[in-house]
C-alpha cells in the first residue's frame, strides 16, 4: 500500500494499442476504458479500429465501459487514447477491519469465495499464517509483503485457468496471481477484497495491464500490490471486479491470435508546475 500520496491531482496519457489476427469473422468484448470513478476523471479519449468493424460501447452492472466489436477475418488493429485525472487518496484515519455485521451490503459479495480466488480452501492456511496478527490494515500489509516474498514474479509460469491455490502450491505467477491470493487470504480472514485492474508504467518486465487488490478496511477500500511492480499512486484504474473473469481487457468468441498489444502510460506535466515554471525568479 503506497501511505504517500501526491499532493496534487496527476494526470496520464494513456495509449492502449491491441493487434489480433482473425482465422474467421469475430466477435471481441474488451475492458480498455479508463474508469471514471474512484477518483478519476476523463478529460479526452478516441478509439481507432482499423480495418473498420462494427463497436459500440456500453457500462455494464458494475459501471464499467465495454467495448464490443465484431470484426470480418484477417488483422484486427486496436488503438485506445486517453488523457485521464486521477485525485490524490484521503489520508488514511481508520485502519480497523469492520465485523461482518457492520460491513455496508455492497461489500459483502467480495467475502465469498470465486473461481480465481478459493478463501473456502485457503482458510486453513490463512489463519494459521496470519490469524493471529493483530486486525486492521497493517495485517492486509503483512499479507501483501508475505506474498512479495514467498512468490516469485515469473513471466510464463501461469495459465489462464491458475488459480489462488494453484499460486499458493507452486509459489509463482504473475501480478493476476499475486493479487488473487492477496484477495483469497483476505476473504479467508473475512475482510472484503476484490481484484483491480489498471495503466501503470514500470521498466520491467514490459508494458502489460497489471493487476493489484484492494481490500476493504475502516470503511474505505485501500490498494495494495504484491509486485511492488510500480508505485500505487501512478495506477489508472480500468475495471474491479470479484477475480480476473470479471475484469478481463479481452474476451474473445471466434478464432483470434493476439500478435500485439501495448497498453502504454506516461505522467503529463500538472499544469500548478507548469504555472509555477513560468513565475518569474
Amino acid at each position: 500500500m503506497n501511505m504517500h500520496s501526491p499532493q496534487h491531482p496527476t494526470r496520464f496519457a494513456v495509449d492502449c494499442t491491441l493487434s489480433y489476427q482473425l482465422d474467421a469473422a469475430c466477435d471481441f468484448i474488451f475492458m480498455i476504458h479508463a474508469a471514471t470513478s474512484h477518483g478519476q476523471r476523463l478529460h479526452s479519449e478516441s478509439l481507432t479500429l482499423s480495418p473498420e468493424a462494427t463497436a459500440r460501447t456500453s457500462v455494464d452492472a458494475a459501471d464499467h465501459r465495454v467495448l464490443r466489436v465484431h470484426a470480418p477475418a484477417g488483422e484486427l488493429h486496436l488503438r485506445y487514447l486517453a488523457e485521464v485525472e486521477r485525485e490524490p487518496a484521503d489520508d488514511v484515519t481508520d485502519t480497523a477491519e469492520w465485523p461482518v455485521q457492520n460491513l455496508p451490503d455492497d461489500t459483502l459479495a467480495h467475502l465469498l469465495p470465486t473461481r480465481y480466488c478459493e478463501s473456502d480452501l485457503l482458510s486453513g492456511a490463512a489463519q494459521k499464517l496470519f490469524g493471529g496478527l493483530p486486525a486492521g490494515l497493517s495485517r492486509v500489509q503483512y499479507i501483501s509483503d508475505w506474498i512479495h516474498q514467498h512468490v516469485e514474479y515469473r513471466l510464463g509460469s501461469s495459465t489462464s485457468t491458475t488459480t489462488a491455490r494453484d499460486v499458493f502450491v507452486q509459489r509463482a505467477g504473475v501480478c493476476r496471481d499475486f493479487a488473487h491470493l492477496g484477495v483469497t487470504f483476505c476473504r479467508a480472514l473475512n475482510i472484503p477484497a476484490r481484484l483491480v485492474c489498471g495503466y501503470v508504467k514500470f521498466d520491467d518486465p514490459p508494458p502489460d495491464f497489471h493487476a493489484v487488490f484492494e481490500a476493504f478496511i475502516g470503511g474505505r477500500w485501500h490498494l495494495f500490490d504484491p509486485t511492488r511492480l510500480a508505485p500505487l499512486d501512478r495506477l489508472v484504474r480500468i475495471a474491479t471486479g470479484r477475480d480476473a473473469k470479471d475484469v478481463a481487457f479481452a474476451t474473445i468468441f471466434g478464432p483470434a491470435r493476439l500478435l500485439a498489444m501495448a497498453p502504454c502510460i506516461e505522467p503529463l506535466v500538472a499544469r500548478h508546475t507548469q504555472a509555477a515554471a513560468m513565475q518569474p525568479a
